[in-house]
């Protein structure tokens, strides 16, 4: 025990003898804990509560019952409406803020924006299959508005959910006390619907999620009623029913039925999904295209600007215009060229925007357990899903049947009571007439006629016009009526067989009344569909990219003096790069990386461009060090070199990094513990290598003497670097090359120059030749490396 533990608890003791600690060992109720108080570890504390936490999100906030397929906050909008408020279909619409502040008072103590929400997402037809909620008003829209202030909404319960609720009152479920315990509240609804699967859910708990996709409610039913036939089916045999998720919003699945049956079996998986088209002739000739349908929970309005900014930077030059005409209906209108292929074009918008994602399936819900308030949380598989429905079904069904039963019987038995004394009625009269009151009137009668004390309150409570003779023959006959109802259910009770064959039937009469199309349809792609390719949409047209010192990056049309291009202030041109829209182009880092992209994702821009870091996946520190053009109108160097501020150098082949890279590129060089690549340049066989460093010295040397790499690495000394110093600049040029050389100025204010033709060659590896006697770089004149395009050949 810690001192301060210690400490308070000896005041403790001292408080309870004196008659001031507030009775000594049960002040832990108060807080302090008492003689008994022992401090808990913090680490144990912080588990046991976070697990609590963890165990209340689980089962009473973010996963649904596997039995109504409700969460409590759904359960608990719906018994709400129903039991407090009537909302049934038939009802006046009422304002949403009443039924979220009746729901909040006494059942959901969770705040008004989370039940509003949840009712807001029970009347959307684009989220739910088959919405619960009636709603009347702004509930939101499939372009991403939200729904109106529920001061200004008004709601009330859909058809469908009917067959959720009325089978609340006949005793089908347990009930629970809600949170302050002054109400009662369903543990779950007797839910005549599969709902878990046909309106499905999502939710995030702690350490698990759920996502389960809407279903056809049709697709469903018959998928429980073969069930109940054969119980012995598998996952494939309820397939043949169940296609595959039936989303609100319609499309196409693109998976194949194996890979359906993957994810009905496993409970997880991947649904692809993509909106469908059709196209429509245009009053002038030619053809338009109408998106139909877009995938479930996409956001129109950003779908359709998404597109937009294809158009407008000119990414898909085949798409003319984009218009979103949409209603009630969705309707995107897409202009396209008359010579232009439309499956081109939509293949290249299911690649580059929401028109085509991924819906990730997680079956994962609340099963039952020993507690029937409290459920595990569990993955199951598709037949799971419906033996867990069936089953609660039939329990629903047994207990409604009893229920039903013992109000029959209780009926009977007042109606029996009725018929005693009916054959003697002046008799019952007269001892009435004659009884002081009601409590002795009773007695006679209960001796007299052996009555029981709830057959004789109904006699007396009974009216008058009811001993007439035409009323003495509707008692016997609902008597009668009564009595064969009896054993009709009775035997229901006796037979499983029955009560599977009412669960059965009801499951019919819901098919029949609610079944409609199914808006999703199951299908890959045909062999007929175009293929996405990327060069298909590209203008083949000439481009220049311009890369600055900083580091920032643009294409223009045409360069004709990089010095008139628009910079940042302090900034300047480095390279400038020509080749055509379907060319390649690669870019080397300081930090051995080699990024290659084509020409055409380089953004389009008259201003500083971006930086290009924004392009790829840079490490901090990282730039940009040199740059080629890969179009095939250029000569295509075989090898490059690089050189390090140590004074590394290190030859590779140009052909692993003329593809497309990823956005962390590709690996050219590794670079040691604070050293870094100054420069990449293109390199012959017979080729000489000028080295420059900080302190002028300078070397010449043969570029063979530098060792080729076949994999990245350090590379070979090309010149020996003191401490201090580091190299500022090289140059690879071929023997004879008079008109190649570094030219830099000193701090001493003398400009000099390096030419390989009129240097000395040496072997690399050595200290070279000071230029300047205790002198430094000022500054080394560097030209923009710009490399014009040849005609284009018919």
């Amino acid at each position: 025990m810690s001192t301060l533990a210690q400490a308070e608890t000896k005041t403790r003791k001292k408080q309870g003898a004196s008659g001031n600690g507030g009775g000594g060992g049960s002040s832990a109720a108060g807080g302090g804990g008492g003689e008994n108080f022992q401090p808990a570890p913090l680490a144990e504390e912080a588990r046991r509560r976070y697990l609590n936490y963890a165990l209340s999100v689980i089962t009473s906030r973010a996963l649904p019952d596997v039995r109504d397929g409700l969460k409590p906050v759904q359960r608990r909008v719906l018994y709400g409406m129903y039991h407090d408020h009537r909302l049934t279909q038939d009802a006046k619409y009422q304002k949403s803020a009443k039924v979220v502040g009746t729901i909040m008072g006494q059942y959901h103590p969770h705040g008004d924006a989370s039940i509003y929400d949840a009712l807001v997402r029970l009347a959307q037809d684009f989220s739910l299959r088959y919405p619960l909620v009636d709603g009347h008003g702004n509930f939101g829209s499939l372009d991403g508005d939200a729904a109106a202030a529920m001061r200004y909404t008004e709601c009330r319960l859909a058809g469908i959910s009917g067959e959720m609720l009325t089978e609340l009152g006949k005793k089908t479920v347990g009930f629970r006390p809600n949170y302050d315990g002054t109400l009662s509240e369903p543990i779950v609804i007797p839910s005549r619907l599969p709902q878990l699967l046909m309106n499905g859910t999502t939710g995030i708990a702690v350490g698990m999620a759920t996502n389960i996709p809407p279903h056809h409610l049709g697709e469903l039913c018959d998928a429980l009623a073969a069930l109940i036939e054969n119980g012995n089916l598998a996952v494939k045999d309820l397939m043949k029913f169940v296609k595959g998720p039936d989303f609100p919003t319609g499309g196409q699945i693109l998976n194949s039925k194996a890979e359906l049956r993957e994810i009905y079996e496993t409970g997880q998986g991947s649904v692809r999904i993509r909106g469908e088209y059709a196209l429509e002739d245009v009053k002038k000739g030619g053809q338009q295209i109408i998106i139909t349908s877009i995938p479930y929970t996409v956001n129109k309005s950003t779908l359709v600007s998404k597109i937009g900014d294809l158009v407008r930077e000119r990414k898909l030059p085949l798409l003319l215009d984009v218009r979103d005409e949409s209603t009630k209906e969705v309707r995107i209108v897409l202009e396209f060229k008359r010579d232009a292929s439309p499956e081109l074009v939509m293949a290249y918008l299911y690649k580059h925007t929401p028109l085509q994602t991924n819906f990730g399936v997680n079956l994962t819900c609340l099963v039952p357990t020993d507690n029937p308030e409290v459920g595990a949380p569990k993955r199951l598989d598709l037949k799971s899903i419906l033996q867990y429905f069936l089953d609660f079904r039939f329990e629903v069904v047994t207990k409604r049947f009893q229920h039903e039963l013992g109000e029959l019987q209780k009926r009977v038995h007042i109606l029996e009571g009725f018929e005693k004394v009916y054959d003697a009625l002046d008799e019952m009269i007269r001892i009435i007439r004659a009884s002081e009151g009601k409590q002795d009137a009773a007695k006679k009668l209960m001796a007299r006629f052996k009555l029981d004390e709830v057959q004789v309150d109904a006699i007396l409570e009974m009216k008058l016009y009811k001993l007439a003779r035409l009323e003495i023959l509707v008692i016997q006959e609902e008597l009668k009526q009564k009595r064969l109802e009896v054993k009709r259910i009775e035997g229901i009770l006796k037979d499983k067989r029955k009560l599977w064959g009412t669960v059965k039937d009801e499951l019919a009469e819901i098919k029949a009344t609610y079944n409609d199309k199914r808006r999703t349809r199951i299908g890959g792609a045909g062999s007929e569909e175009v293929e996405f390719s990327e060069d298909a949409f590209i203008v083949d047209e000439d481009a220049h990219v311009v890369l600055t010192r900083d580091g920032w990056i643009k294409r223009v049309r045409e360069v004709k003096d990089p010095s008139t291009t628009r910079l940042r202030e302090g900034d300047a041109v480095m390279t400038v790069l020509a080749g055509s829209l379907k060319s390649n182009l690669v870019l080397f880092s300081n930090f051995g990386a080699a990024y290659v992209t084509r020409f055409n994702d380089v953004p389009a821009s008259t201003g500083y461009g971006d930086p290009v870091q924004k392009l790829f996946k840079f490490d901090d520190g990282e730039r940009i060090v040199g740059a080629l053009s890969l179009d095939s109108r250029l000569p295509r160097p075989q090898k490059l070199v690089a050189v390090t501020k140590d004074g590394l150098g290190l030859r590779f082949p140009l052909e692993g990094h003329v593809e497309v890279s990823t956005r962390s590129g590709r690996r050219y060089a590794k670079t040691g513990e604070g050293d870094e690549i100054i420069g990449v340049q293109p390199v012959g066989e017979k080729d000489l290598l000028a080295v420059l460093t900080e302190r002028t010295y300078a070397t010449v040397c043969r570029a063979a003497e530098v060792n080729e790499l076949a994999g990245p690495g350090k590379g070979v000394l090309v010149i020996k670097v003191e401490p201090g110093d580091r190299v500022m600049e090289f140059l690879a040029v071929a023997p004879g090359q008079k008109d190649a050389s570094i030219t830099f100025e000193t701090q001493k204010g003398r400009k000099l120059t390096l030419s390989p033709a009129k240097y000395e060659v040496t072997g690399r590896g050595g200290k070279g030749h000071e230029m300047s006697r205790k002198d430094t770089v000022k500054e080394v004149q560097r030209s923009v490396t710009f490399l014009q395009l040849p005609e284009k050949k018919d």
